[in-house]
């Protein structure tokens, strides 16, 4: 892949080559292993490696066949049979066949499984219904599952669900992250750290071979020089415009602006084991304390609209519309830090640079920490990098700081409670619940939820979910994002879409 490798490193006003996409992206990939990351920024290289059974149809979160060409569920909802594609080859050259899906599930899901030591996996969680996976023939799988499981499919169609070639696997061990090899339109080329990660076209990919010769992700960390690099014309993509810049792009016909409603929360994670926030009333005076209006309207600069509770409008469905954001009120707030005991201690605050879904965490960080200093809280920011941001968060927050900036963006409105507000999913037990919040009620209404197949049924279980989350403010509803990207004049057939995956098969460059 020599020929490659001077793709990305662009001189200022230089032309990108013909025919290959060059992304700016967020932050370096953790791992280009499916089953090994939690980010939307993996995410938006992986969904081009790599395929699923299903996968979202175009434009929506709505499960169409991908590598399984049809599916049945039995009558009691608990087994899930898969018609395989034939004739699909991973791009290591090895078959895609139902032995390939049983083993990325076995993998992923059983410790005894001789290859799970390439983990860790931190969303199995998605697939913890799952009690066996069946090889019927060649191109038939069966999922038996210990309960019913209404996201299961939806699950399905997500990174954590794509299907890895097992002969990759084997031959590259706890490197295979490093060296991926899947079924998608653009076959892993190199990897170059901190610099760039290119993809070529799957000249033999099943459902057409892609326009693009080749797509290279730039890791670009800091937000201006991401800009600089799409005015220079060192990128041809961008993701995550910030607020400021994007009226420059808008006004350019060099360039077309993309934007889109999609499942994101921006919130704080409030430590509930120590003090202050181990008491409701200062969690809430957080919330009251926060001018969620000054922070999407200066910071964010119209991008966002403010987040009333735990789950995002973009699920119209199960979203509660009777619950209203905690409005701006710092006497509440001061009066709420008073009831709880608070007496000007010192609080820390984990704010990141940048990462997936972030918006402007700096700058949103240092707002909040203005808002709550003129509440009487005396904040402390600790500022890290995306990765290492995430190797403090994820363990915990107990003995290292009081809140921290999170955002998450999901395929389901299962996924985030589920994995971060549940008693079971404290982060010793394996899930993402950094703040450490226990309500045997809101347990209990989650496991109801998932085992239901009635929509209309799990919709009133989230409403009244979001009800009694938002009164224990554990932590702070911030914004929810409209999603943005800008491409050069040259970019053809791009869209955003909801699952805020980056889906290239289609594009072409001019």
């Amino acid at each position: 892949m020599a020929g490659f490798a001077a793709f990305g490193m662009q001189p200022a006003q230089a032309q990108t080559p013909p025919n290959v996409l060059i992304v700016g992206q967020i932050a370096e990939p953790k791992s280009l292993d499916p089953q090994a990351v939690t980010a939307v920024n993996d995410f938006r290289i992986l969904m081009n490696v790599y395929d699923g059974l299903v996968r979202y149809r175009d434009g929506t979160l709505e499960v169409e066949p991908a590598l399984a060409e049809s599916w049945e569920v039995s009558d009691d909802g608990m087994t899930y049979t898969f018609k395989l594609r034939e004739g699909v080859s991973f791009h290591d050259g090895t078959p895609f066949n139902a032995e390939a899906v049983e083993f990325t599930f076995e993998r992923l899901l059983h410790e005894d499984h001789p290859y799970h030591d390439t983990g860790p996996f931190p969303l199995a969680f998605y697939f913890s219904a799952v009690d066996e996976v069946t090889v019927e023939d060649e191109y038939t799988v069966a999922f038996k599952l210990n309960e019913p499981y209404a996201p299961f499919l939806s699950n399905l169609a997500y990174p954590t669900g794509l299907i890895v070639s097992p002969a990759a696997v084997k031959e590259h061990g706890s490197d295979f992250g490093r060296n991926p090899s899947g079924t998608g339109p653009f076959k892993f080329a190199e990897w170059e750290s901190n610099a760039k990660v290119v993809v070529t076209r799957n000249e033999d990919y099943w459902d057409g071979a892609p326009s693009l010769e080749a797509v290279v992700f730039r890791p670009i960390t800091d937000a201006n020089t991401r800009v600089a690099e799409m005015l220079s014309g060192g990128i041809d993509l961008m993701v995550e415009v910030p607020p400021d810049n994007l009226s420059q792009f808008a006004d350019d016909q060099n360039f077309a602006v993309y934007e889109q409603a999609g499942p994101h929360l921006w919130f704080l994670i409030l430590n509930m084991k120590e003090p202050p926030f181990d008491k409701k009333a200062a969690r809430q005076a957080v919330n009251y304390a926060i001018d969620k209006q000054a922070l999407v309207e200066n910071v964010l600069q119209g991008t966002a609209e403010i987040a009333a509770g735990p789950t995002p409008p973009a699920f119209a469905w199960a979203y509660n519309e009777e619950l209203e954001p905690y409005p701006h009120d710092p006497d509440r707030a001061r009066a709420l830090l008073e009831e709880a005991g608070y007496d000007g201690e010192e609080v820390t605050f984990y704010v990141t640079e940048g990462g997936s879904g972030m918006l402007d965490p700096v700058a949103m960080g240092t707002a909040i920490q203005a808002d709550l200093a003129e509440v009487g809280m005396n904040v402390n920011i600790e500022t890290y990098e995306w990765n290492t941001f995430l190797g403090e968060v994820n363990p915990g927050l107990e003995g290292k700081a009081d809140m921290a900036e999170m955002a998450w963006m999901t395929n389901d409105p299962d996924t985030l409670p589920y994995l971060t507000l549940r008693t079971q999913a404290f982060p010793d037990k394996g899930g993402f619940n950094s703040g450490y919040y226990s309500n045997p009620e809101v347990d209990t209404i989650l496991e109801q939820a998932r085992r239901s197949t009635e929509q209309e049924e799990r919709a009133a279980l989230y409403q009244q979910m979001q009800e009694i989350v938002h009164e224990d403010a554990p932590w702070a509803f911030i914004a929810n994002w409209k999603q943005n990207a800008v491409t050069t004049a040259q970019v053809e057939n791009f869209e955003l879409q909801p699952s805020f995956f980056l889906l290239l098969k289609d594009v072409a460059k001019q």
